[in-house]
């Protein structure tokens, strides 16, 4: 083998894991479904400059006979990709899955130029993917059934779903602060909510010795909610507000009712809760309708009081539309024998759900980290508390992801009505913020990466900052 093939081999195996590590990061962007890579990517020139491009100019040096061009192209290429690495915040997290389909690459990578002596770039990546996906298929129906095993030995167990548009996490951690007075309690962890996710956490961590089991359910699809709810199938269920989350998968509110209804699909239902904002008119005895019955609602910087069935409820937890989460639970707690003063006395106790109303106090700043809320209605909430305080305001958001612009607009200008300084990160909405907040308090923040830096020279002591809403360097 002699120098020149020893060169176009190697520079052939670098490019095609380059290729192979800027896809498969993307991929886990995209929970692993490639239609939403490739067409519904919030940065599609990413796609371009980092695939389409730099795949088009080896290939293209190739059949012009141009091959000791190739390392060339393979160096920009390298530098390009590294710079747009140092600039993620959400880098490639080396899971088993990604550790599989660099495995599958590299073979068949080595396998195509030793038997075809050719030098393909997308035939190792598609055959990687492929065997990816039938591994996983096969691990995911295994780990799938040792979970359904694991389940159906504790015939004790009291399940309970929750599902939502906006809030399901902060219902979770309050029905699990509230029961924990009663019963031993453990929930799903941080935001994992996909059934792949549902049964990892069933295998690896769901304690023995756990009394309840609290399910949260996403969905970015018909169906899935139903496969999360007959696979756990919850006593009791709790779907809170629905709204136009998502809406670019579901394509109308209909949908997403109707796939936040699919919770009440469990084989063991006995009691479901459903937030009026979704829109049924249920015969089914089990199911109760609830919002209606939250009155007197108060909220300010200092937590949110509100009345249900005539009780009166209090708690250091940030939004008005936090009654509507907390009344959830409250309605769970109370059904499985909770008595209302201990109720009362913990949710006094509730800890803010982190990144979420989050209220932080520091360097004679009032932070608050809203940072885990992108709906419509939470963003709107946490500019009404904001009004509340009476030095500078700062508002930090990047607007609202996967919604249409007039959600946005909307949020623009009420953020130009509350905030004497608007900082837009990211490119996503910024033209909008730009049509609609004055230009003298409109500060644009394109990359993350200086962040600190940044809100160290930008706010002052004495100001309050809105983290509301975030989003990863992708989006």
């Amino acid at each position: 083998m002699n120098n020149l093939i020893i060169v176009n081999l190697l520079t052939y195996f670098a490019f095609v894991l380059l290729l192979g590590y800027y896809f498969i990061t993307t991929a886990q962007w995209y929970s692993y479904r490639l239609n939403r890579v490739v067409f519904h990517h919030t940065k599609p020139m990413w796609n371009i400059f980092y695939f389409l491009v730099p795949f088009a100019a080896y290939e293209s040096l190739g059949f012009a006979k141009l091959n000791y061009l190739q390392p060339i192209v393979l160096a920009i290429y390298a530098i390009a990709l590294y710079i747009w690495y140092k600039k993620l915040d959400k880098p490639l997290v080396l899971t088993g899955r990604v550790k599989r389909f660099f495995i599958a690459l590299i073979i068949y990578t080595l396998a195509i130029y030793f038997l075809t002596k050719t030098t393909l770039l997308l035939v190792p990546i598609l055959l990687a993917w492929i065997t990816s996906i039938i591994i996983e298929k096969i691990l995911f129906n295994k780990y799938k059934d040792m979970a359904k095993e694991k389940l159906e030995k504790r015939e004790d167990l009291i399940v309970i779903g929750v599902t939502a548009s906006y809030g399901k996490t902060s219902i979770k951690n309050f029905i699990k602060e509230l029961l924990g007075t009663k019963y031993s309690v453990y929930a799903t962890p941080r935001s994992v909510n996909t059934l792949g996710g549902i049964i990892k956490d069933i295998n690896e961590d769901l304690p023995d010795d756990a009394q309840v089991y609290i399910v949260e359910m996403g969905a970015r699809q018909k169906g899935d909610i139903y496969e999360i709810a007959t696979f756990v199938n919850p006593q009791y269920a709790i779907v809170g507000t629905v709204g136009p989350a998502h809406i670019e998968y579901f394509k109308s509110l209909e949908n997403i009712r109707n796939t936040k209804m699919e919770i009440i699909k469990s084989n063991n239902l006995k009691k479901a809760w459903i937030h009026i904002s979704a829109n049924v008119k249920s015969t089914n005895p089990k199911v109760e309708l609830f919002g209606h019955d939250i009155k007197d609602i108060k909220a300010t910087l200092d937590g949110v009081c509100f009345e249900l069935d005539q009780e009166y409820y209090c708690a250091n937890i940030l939004g008005d539309f936090n009654a509507i989460n907390l009344a959830a639970a409250i309605k769970v707690a109370k059904e499985l024998g909770v008595e209302d003063e201990k109720i009362k006395e913990a949710l006094k106790k509730i800890p803010p759900v982190e990144h979420r109303l989050q209220k932080i106090e520091a360097g004679g700043k009032v932070i608050i980290d809203d940072s885990f809320n992108g709906n419509i209605d939470g963003m709107l909430s946490s500019f009404e508390l904001a009004t509340e305080y009476e030095g500078r305001k700062v508002v930090i958001t990047p607007g609202l992801v996967e919604v249409d612009d007039k959600l946005n607009i909307k949020i623009a200008k009420r953020a130009n009505e509350v905030f004497d300084v608007v900082v837009v990160t990211g490119e996503l909405n910024y033209h909008i913020f730009k049509e609609f907040v004055d230009s003298d308090k409109l500060i644009h923040l394109k990359e993350k990466s200086n962040f600190e830096e940044f809100l160290a020279k930008t706010t002052k002591s004495g100001d309050l900052i809105l983290f509301a809403n975030d989003a990863p360097s992708f989006v």
